[in-house]
């Protein structure tokens, strides 16, 4: 339970995914997360909490690269609760493999990959940068369901 005593040294509280429903699940039919091996794939993870999405809108127009970042960073939380609703330990997680990240933003906004790195320096702090670092992509996109200004698709090899 070392990241989980992590977490709770960098007063992060992780919403409880096994309690209450996946918030996913509120767009459409999938399910969490898809585990084969020793790889889980999460679904769209978002900057959520409790219903209410931190800075909706768009980068570039009605959102500030710091305001994505920390969106970007939510997300990440979400995701550590998402590989702990998918391995139960969050010790088992042996290394972020990739994350694919969708950044809301006007055509002319080319800073999508600082609102990512709030997802990215989240994960490092948490896991540890060996563990927590993984292939990365981000690309600029028109709109997100619910007006989300991020969302990311991670993947993640456990043991």
């Amino acid at each position: 339970m070392k990241v989980e005593r992590k977490l709770a040294k960098m007063g992060i509280e992780l919403p409880d995914f096994g309690r209450a429903t996946y918030y996913g699940t509120t767009y459409g039919k999938m399910k969490p997360f898809h585990r084969t091996g020793k790889l889980v794939f999460l679904s769209g993870h978002i900057p959520e909490r409790d219903g209410t999405s931190l800075h909706p809108g768009r980068l570039g127009q009605t959102v500030t690269v710091e305001q994505g970042y920390q969106a970007a960073r939510l997300t990440g939380i979400n995701c550590v609760a998402g590989l702990k609703q998918a391995v139960g330990n969050l010790d088992k997680i042996v290394a972020i493999v990739r994350t694919l990240n969708f950044v809301v933003c006007t055509p002319e906004f080319h800073d999508i990959h600082k609102v990512s790195s709030g997802l990215t320096d989240l994960l490092a702090e948490v896991f540890g940068p060996e563990k927590g670092i993984g292939g990365r992509a981000t690309i600029g996109v028109m709109s997100l369901a619910g007006n989300s200004c991020f969302e990311t698709w991670l993947t993640a090899e456990v043991r």
